[in-house]
Parts: structure tokens; C-alpha cells; sequence
């Protein structure tokens, strides 16, 4: 997927966040009586504006589009009509002014839960949870777990599909805990394995959990026929052409796709030269793949895919589908788990337990966006519905300049029975403004550090 259509995805996504999270609060002060000066889709200069309904509310698009606002009729923003005082925001009482606020982060929970429910009726095609042989000296090694095993059940939990895998062991690694696993081997016996996960540490949490488990997904052994090449890659450069099967490289006979992987994979920056059949004909050639830091090591990559089995593979894959009724409450399910887990994730950072490498930037969350709509729409409401959930939990934050510390002046305001002084606020403001900055300095160094290291 080249820069433009990245760009988009993510300008798209982010627009459709941002509209649904101040369209929350801008229904809710309608319905409690507030006059809404103006909708903005984006900060600074106007690409497009016009005056609509009774209020002449202002509909804005401007030219930075990393957020919006709502603005409403406020005495400590501008002089207001003595007919329309009881239309100001700061003259509701604090009640109505904690709905509107809260609205905001609600919309996106609600926006969240609408595409999961959709997801989960239409139907997610997804992997079986089908183990291959796990890594040496891991703990799925030292639990016993054995090629070709399906698991069927997590601490008592039924799982259907991989990913159900992956995101159950991402909560309990987080706790370091015992994990026990229901598999059901190629012989249909069943069998029980015991992971321990307190060898887990915070910094191995930034990458591939179940990798670092020890777990990987079983997949058929496949032939080393080129199905993809990836345009102005180092395969393409070299003159390879989907249908060519490798046959040896550096003079060594290459059987599997995952031989040659490997091979590319140990030669970053050295030259390898091929062997390879085009339909009834043989020929050489020689390529230098690309050197790519991944994981603290430097590994060789050439931009080429394998050609698969379908029917294969097939039966390695199931589509996840729940009734209208079973997928919204999976639906609702999903979203408070998320919410939950990005809170207990941010609440270890705080502590020092997790990696603050974890936390993504907009260069990231750009990428994931153009990689999740390569992917096809499933791929990419899914990727939506997490980032509207992290959207919604950011912003429900007790931090001055969000929802969440606005929120929890109203909080303190409701049981001392008046509201918290300006200077009280204005306090906030600066600390809280000085907390993003930190935070936005830590994700963007982040993305940084992931362009860097690939």
C-alpha cells in the first residue's frame, strides 16, 4: 500500500472517530437546551463551513484534522444575550454538564459495539487455534504443547479462533500468571497443558506475546512456488515472477517455502543466488536481500509470498458468526474487555510494570490504519472499534484538557456542593497540558523509533 492511500485510510478513519465522539457531545447538549455555537472536524484554518438549523450552528472542516471540538454558548468565552443565559453551558446544572462531557467518550464505546456487532453478524473469517511445534526452551515447549494440538479452552474459557488465543494469553501474561490449556490432539484425545507465565517480563510484552510464549500457529508445509511479489522489491529487481519454484539456493537444495525464508532471512546485505523452474525451463539468478532491523536483529528480506494451498489452508480457517442477540452482547463483551485491558496496560506503565514502548503515536496508528484497509473492510471496522475504544478511554482520563479531568472537576463539585475555583482549574490546565506534551513526546518517539528499527 503506497504513502496516498495510508494517508487516506488513516485521514478517514480518524475523521469518522472524531465525528462520532463530538457528534456525543454535541446531541447531548441539544437535549439538555445548550446552544451550539460550532461543529469543527479538525483545528486552524477552515476548508469548508456553513451555517445550519434554528441555532445558525457553524459546521466546520479545517486543515489539521488530528481532533475536532464542539463549541457552545459560554459566558466565560464571550459575551451572551440576556434571552439566551439559560441556553449557556455554564449556566446548567452539574449534572447536565456531566452528561454532555461524558458523551463524547460514550459515543465512541457505542460507536465500537455497533461495528463489533456488525463484524460479529456478518461473520470474521479467522484462524483455528492449531499449535505448531513450539519454540525450544519456552514455556509452550515446557508445557508440553505438540504440533497439530487445536486449542479448544483457556483457564475454563472456550476459544474458537487464533486470535481469541492471542488476546486471552495477552491478559494473563500481563498478570503473569498459570495458564491452563484444553487442547485436543490429531487423534481427537484430550489433554490439559499447564503454562506458567511469571517468566514474562515488561519489556517482552511490546512484541509478539505468543511468539515469546513459545506458540506459534501451525500451517501446512508449503511448496517454494512465488505466488506475490511486492512492487520494486528486491525479488522483483532480481527478475523473479510469481509461479517460479525455487529449487536450490547457494547450491543448496531448497524443499519448503520456510527453508527459503530462513536462508533470505540469514543472508541481510549477501548476495544468495537462486536456482529456479519457469514452467519447463531452469534458470539462475542472483539477489541481495534487503537488510531490516527487526526485533534487535538484522535480518534479510526480498518483498516475495508464498503461493498456497487453498483448499489447504481452508481447513485451517473458520468464520466466527453469532445471531443478532449473541453478537451484540459479544459485542459489548469485547468492548469493556478492551477498555479494561487498555487501563490496566496504561495503569502499569505508570508503575514501571509495562514497557512505555507500547504506546503509539499517530505515525503508527497511520500504518496500522493502511495496513488494516489493504487488509479489506473486516480488517479495517475492526481496526476502527480498537481505536475508537482507545479513543474513548483516553479521553475518560482524570487529565485537565480532557473529558476525564473536566469530568472530575464536576465530580468534586458535586460532593462539595460548589464548583472548583478558577485557580484550582487553571492549575489543572498547566499540568495537565504538560502531561500530554510528555505523553505525546513518548509516542511520537516511539514512532520514531519503530520507523528506524522497521
Amino acid at each position: 500500500m503506497n504513502l496516498l492511500q495510508t494517508i487516506a485510510a488513516f485521514v478517514v478513519a480518524l475523521g469518522a472517530l472524531v465525528i462520532v465522539h463530538e457528534y456525543g457531545h454535541y446531541i447531548v447538549a441539544r437535549l439538555c437546551g445548550v446552544k451550539v455555537l460550532r461543529f469543527s472536524i479538525g483545528f486552524g484554518l477552515p476548508l469548508w463551513k456553513k451555517r445550519l438549523g434554528r441555532d445558525q450552528t457553524e459546521w466546520v472542516v479545517a486543515v489539521v484534522p488530528l481532533g475536532g471540538y464542539v463549541k457552545m454558548l459560554d459566558e466565560r468565552e464571550g459575551e451572551v444575550a440576556p434571552q439566551e443565559l439559560g441556553r449557556a453551558f455554564n449556566r446548567q446544572g452539574v449534572w447536565r454538564r456531566f452528561a454532555i462531557v461524558i458523551a463524547g467518550p460514550l459515543a465512541n464505546f457505542l460507536f465500537a459495539i455497533l461495528l463489533y456487532w456488525l463484524l460479529f453478524m456478518h461473520g470474521v473469517q479467522e484462524a483455528r487455534p492449531v499449535v505448531a511445534m513450539p519454540q525450544p526452551d519456552s514455556p509452550a515447549a515446557s508445557a508440553g504443547f505438540e504440533p497439530g494440538e487445536t486449542i479448544r479452552a483457556i483457564n475454563g474459557e472456550p476459544v474458537t479462533s487464533w486470535q481469541e488465543v492471542r488476546w486471552r494469553m495477552l491478559q494473563f501474561a500481563l498478570e503473569r500468571q498459570q495458564v491452563k490449556v484444553e487442547v485436543i490432539n490429531r487423534n481427537n484425545q484430550l489433554n490439559w497443558r499447564t503454562l506458567d507465565l511469571s517468566t514474562l517480563d515488561a519489556e517482552q510484552l511490546e512484541g509478539d506475546t505468543l511468539a515469546l510464549i513459545g506458540l506459534k500457529l501451525y500451517r501446512p508445509e508449503i511448496s517454494p512456488v512465488i505466488g506475490q511479489i511486492v512492487s520494486g522489491s528486491v525479488a522483483e529487481q532480481a527478475g523473479l515472477q510469481p509461479g517460479d519454484r525455487i529449487l536450490s539456493a547457494d547450491g543448496k537444495p531448497i524443499v519448503t517455502w520456510d527453508a527459503l525464508v530462513e536462508l533470505v532471512r540469514s543472508h541481510p546485505g549477501r548476495e544468495l543466488r537462486l536456482t529456479y523452474q519457469r514452467g519447463g525451463e531452469r534458470g539462475e539468478l542472483a539477489l541481495v536481500p534487503q537488510a531490516v532491523l527487526q526485533n534487535g536483529s538484522t535480518v534479510g528480506r526480498i518483498g516475495a509470498a508464498a503461493k498456497l494451498d487453498q483448499q489447504a489452508m481452508d481447513k485451517l480457517v473458520t468464520v466466527v458468526r453469532y445471531g443478532v442477540a449473541s453478537a451484540l452482547a459479544k459485542a459489548v463483551e469485547k468492548t469493556w474487555d478492551t477498555s479494561v485491558f487498555s487501563l490496566r496496560m496504561l495503569g502499569r506503565m505508570l508503575i514501571g510494570q509495562v514497557s512505555w514502548k507500547n504506546l503509539s503515536g499517530p505515525v503508527t496508528i497511520a500504518d496500522y490504519a493502511g495496513q488494516s484497509a489493504q487488509l479489506g473492510l473486516v480488517s479495517y471496522l475492526s481496526f476502527l472499534a480498537l481505536i475508537s475504544i482507545s479513543l474513548g478511554v483516553l479521553n475518560l482520563l482524570p487529565i485537565p484538557l480532557l473529558d476525564g479531568g473536566h469530568l472530575m472537576y464536576y465530580t468534586v463539585e458535586i460532593f462539595k456542593g460548589s464548583p472548583v475555583s478558577d485557580r484550582i482549574m487553571e492549575i489543572g490546565q498547566k499540568l495537565g497540558l504538560t502531561l500530554l506534551l510528555v505523553l505525546m513526546a513518548f509516542a511520537v518517539y516511539n514512532d520514531i523509533n519503530r520507523l528506524i528499527s522497521g
